[in-house]
């Protein structure tokens, strides 16, 4: 098993996506961030449903940064309740892994 996560987050439009996962890699609570355009989303909310277009986010971090991650991104997000869905990959290679706790800040630094 790795320190490693994948965290999935949908976001209203892709330029706050990208601008708030360039502030997530720059502060080095994710090694990386990709995007994915026009996922179309139903959900209910407020009693009704809903449908809209959204990017959905996919951030690496780590075990230890998951909750500075979650915090930050909570903060910066446009959404009253983000989505922040954590997946500890069953298997990832070794030097994938090696990779993204190279670039995720340990919490103490």
């Amino acid at each position: 098993m790795s320190d490693v996560l994948v965290i999935l987050c949908t976001f209203p439009h892709g330029d706050q996506a990208r601008q708030i996962g360039t502030v997530l890699v720059e502060r080095q609570l994710v090694a990386c961030v990709n995007f994915l355009p026009a996922v179309e989303s139903i959900y209910r909310w407020q009693g009704e449903v809903e449908h809209a277009t959204e990017v959905l986010a996919i951030f690496k971090t780590t075990q230890a940064s998951f909750a500075e991650f979650s915090q930050v991104l909570t903060e910066l997000h446009p959404y009253e309740v983000p989505e922040i869905i954590a997946l500890s990959p069953a298997q990832i290679a070794p030097a994938y892994a090696a990779w993204v706790l190279n670039n995720v800040a340990r919490p103490d630094r």
